[in-house]
């Protein structure tokens, strides 16, 4: 429980929020760089 209450804490402070934001932009940065590979 202690893992969750954690996590919550850290998306209501905003930290998570930012957090899962980078991750977003990676994983789509990732993705884009396959594309053009691909090709």
């Amino acid at each position: 429980m202690s893992g969750y209450e954690s996590v919550g804490g850290a998306y209501n402070g905003g930290y998570g929020n930012s957090v899962a934001a980078i991750l977003v932009l990676f994983i789509l940065l990732v993705i884009i760089a396959k594309a053009f590979k691909g090709y």
